[in-house]
């Protein structure tokens, strides 16, 4: 499997007189304004043909929180010429050989954020925006836009390799449950007709692709980079294979017996489990294996097949995956699909310090290309001014696709170069006011935090490292990112550096100098942070700490603030109808709301992202954070529109157009009290003869997402009265995707 190792490599393919090889890239050519976009871009270049094409389902914006512009920047300087197709029109190939043909492949990509989640809110209503289209008008993308790109393309270029990428593809690596069609999906891989597959952050993958291809190396024969699936015929002689297809531990499929387990423990297995007709073989998951052995093994799931009809073996299928997602330790995965397998290597591993200053501090123009003329790109312009420290999220909300596709482990860019990126945006970005938006990730105050053993960290298991409580092998010491934040603050003309990002509370109480540093110099008044939901039902099926935990860290936040002189206000978010949510625990929800004088503006109910954990649970009712079996826990599902309707309104219980549905509600459920006119009650027994300025459900915001996660999103709120709460709104990503 390809191991770590520089990132950027040269590349001069040479002829044994030492010119350039027909062909191959160019050596030392300067780096592009913007990567071509048309022919004549291209010519103007002097370019006769791309080397790589990527496609993508966003506006071309040459900014490191933009996935197409980071990974043709890595290619640029690798020494290949890399063209764009951003946004093409998907009824014919016309746009989709606007630059010819590739001389190694296309790379295909839906963008920053997931085309379905893109389009369509949590109800299946059609949005009427894309924040990444220019003017922020919808329907520029199709639904499943890898898919059409990758048809379409091989409609114009049947023979040119394809490879698919970014959040969409990421996500639908292996047979995925798709909330949009309520039915299990074939990977995105077989549907596109791809030759390969490229999930996690891509940098190193694309570049190795690249590199092979450009040797001469043909695409079927790219099948040990990690962070790459492709479609084969049956698993290789010398290889051994863990059958996990049944709800079970996985356990050897062939040799018959453990090749893991010593002499004594093999006839100890044998003894001890006597294989009889329709009895289920349980075998454990043995940790000691040796290195030579793990590397040639590869796990079977069960199929697409057994999947999409046994949503509890789709259960089982998930647990197997997340558990084998830690780069020191996952095994290969294989899922058949028909007459073939699909094989996943394990994930990519991670970015070092110097690799991610390398990727960030590429020449981005930072700008959208020329050709949107003056027409706004709404996600450009929410983070023009902010910088991406690092990546990764060990947090393990069952929700939410970061830790799919970013993975656990933290990767944190130095503080040399953040403090560089501030800079060139100060002195080149035009329209900077002194203001630093952000400085964050997919949480705020994960930077530099990491396991205290390398041998620890290679060799876990565990899906969050804060869940139920703050591993005790966990580094949360603050101080890096303290010195940043005092740092970049410092910084001439800079005026205001703010968090923007979501605070991790529970990891944030662990440094109270954290939390008097965030809240006296780096909150506009508002902050947001996430509890979710304060009942211990659905906290454990999110993975989520009590709100215990919410309270401490508004004590210290309410303290500092007030030592500052300052009156900030921390901004809650909440999900509703997530699995593990009873009718009783959003009412309990709507009281505690009440009585601390939030109002939620806008409400957003549970998506099921394909892949993420809750979305297994919402599947199938059982619960993978646990052993699945036929009798194992049953998770409550809130699922169907009546249902999901009422959560939500039990979130706006202000709202007087959900007091008629939640009257109901509340005499059904025995809570009749909280029905009156009283400072006590919930909502009023009367209805008002037209609804109130504000009334009406709140409109859904697109989904907040750090570099391609998709977690659910919760509300958006208003104080009551000033004393209370602000208001804000979860915003839209910092960086969601590479292809």
């Amino acid at each position: 499997m390809q191991t770590a190792g520089a990132l950027f490599s040269c590349h001069k393919a040479t002829t044994a007189a030492g010119r350039p090889a027909p062909g191959s890239p160019a050596a030392g050519f300067a780096p592009a304004a913007f990567l071509p976009t048309t022919r004549a871009e291209m010519d103007a270049l002097g370019w006769r043909q791309c080397d790589v094409i990527i496609v993508t389902g966003d506006a071309y914006v040459d900014h490191p929180s933009f996935g197409m512009a980071i990974i043709g920047r890595v290619l640029e300087a690798q020494g290949f010429r890399v063209g764009i197709i951003a946004q093409p029109d998907w009824h014919s190939t016309r746009d989709f050989e606007a630059l010819g043909s590739p001389r190694l492949f296309f790379g295909v990509t839906g963008g920053n954020m997931d085309s379905m989640v893109n389009r369509y809110t949590s109800d299946r209503r059609v949005r009427s925006d894309d924040a990444y289209t220019p003017g922020g008008l919808g329907g520029k993308r199709p639904d499943r836009c890898v898919i059409v790109y990758s048809q379409r393309l091989r409609e114009a270029y049947k023979t040119v390799p394809i490879v698919i990428g970014g959040i969409e593809a990421s996500l639908r690596r292996i047979a995925h449950f798709d909330y949009w069609s309520e039915q299990v999906r074939r990977s995105v891989l077989v549907d596109a007709k791809a030759d390969l597959l490229v999930y996690g952050n891509a940098e190193r993958q694309i570049g190795a692709i690249a590199q092979r291809l450009h040797e001469g190396s043909a695409i079927e024969e790219i099948t040990d980079l990690r962070g790459t699936a492709y479609v084969r015929r049956g698993v290789p002689a010398d290889w051994i294979e863990i059958d996990s297809t049944e709800l079970d531990a996985p356990g050897p499929l062939s040799p018959p017996v453990n090749p893991y387990a010593d002499e004594e423990e093999r006839t100890r297995t044998q003894q001890t489990q006597p294989a009889t007709a329709g009895s289920t073989n349980v075998v454990k998951f043995y940790r000691k294996v040796p290195n030579a052995r793990r590397e040639m093994s590869v796990i079977r799931l069960p199929s697409f097949e057994q999947v999409g009809q046994d949503a509890v073996l789709y259960a089982h299928a998930s647990r197997i995956l997340h558990l084998e997602s830690n780069p020191g330790n996952a095994r290969a995965l294989v899922q058949r699909h028909g007459n073939f397998d699909v094989w996943l290597n394990p994930p990519p591993i991670p970015l070092s310090t110097a690799d991610m200053d390398s990727v960030y501090e590429l020449p981005y123009s930072r700008v959208p290309h020329p050709r949107y003329g003056s027409a706004k790109i709404p996600a450009y312009h929410m983070i023009r001014f902010s910088v991406s420290i690092q990546r990764g999220c060990f947090g393990g909300c069952t929700f939410c696709s970061i830790t799919e596709h970013e993975g656990r482990i933290i990767q944190s860019r130095s503080e040399d170069s953040v403090i560089r990126e501030i800079e060139t945006i100060r002195d080149k970005v035009s329209g900077f006011t002194g203001v630093i938006s952000d400085l964050g990730g997919p949480t705020a105050n994960m930077y530099r935090l990491h396991c205290k053993s390398p041998a620890i960290e290679s060799a876990c298991r565990r899906p969050s490292c804060v869940f139920p409580g703050i591993c005790p092998n966990l580094n949360t010491d603050h101080a890096p990112l303290i010195n940043l934040y005092r740092r970049a603050r410092t910084l001439k003309g800079i005026k205001k550096v703010l968090i923007a990002s979501g605070v991790r509370y529970d990891l944030a109480i662990e440094s109270p100098e954290y939390v008097k540093e965030l809240a006296t110099h780096h909150t506009g008044g508002y902050l947001k942070i996430a509890p979710e939901a304060i009942g211990d039902g659905p906290l454990s099926k999110m993975m989520k700490p009590g709100v215990g935990t919410y309270h401490k860290f508004k004590e210290l936040f309410d303290r500092y603030s007030r030592e500052a002189g300052k009156e900030q206000y921390l901004i809650p978010y909440f999900i509703a109808a997530h699995p593990g949510t009873r009718d009783q625990d959003m009412l309990e929800l709507a009281v505690w709301l009440k009585k601390n004088g939030f109002r939620a503006d806008q409400v957003q109910a549970f998506l099921p992202s394909p892949m993420a954990t809750a979305t297994a649970m919402y599947h199938s009712g059982k619960n993978p954070l646990k052993r699945i079996t036929r009798a194992s826990e049953e998770v409550e599902i809130p699922k169907g529109i009546k249902v999901r309707r009422l959560h939500k309104a039990f979130l706006r219980y202000h709202d007087p157009d959900n007091w008629p549905l939640l009257r109901d509600a509340l005499k059904r459920m025995g809570r009749a009290d909280l029905i009156g006119n009283g400072k006590h009650h919930l909502i009023p027994a009367y209805q008002p003869v037209s609804p109130a300025g504000s009334g009406g459900r709140g409109r859904a915001l697109p989904f907040r997402t750090q570099h391609t996660g998709l977690p659910a999103s919760g509300t958006r709120s208003k104080p009551a009265s000033r004393s209370k709460v602000g208001h804000g709104g979860r915003g839209l990503s910092k960086r969601r995707g590479l292809p």
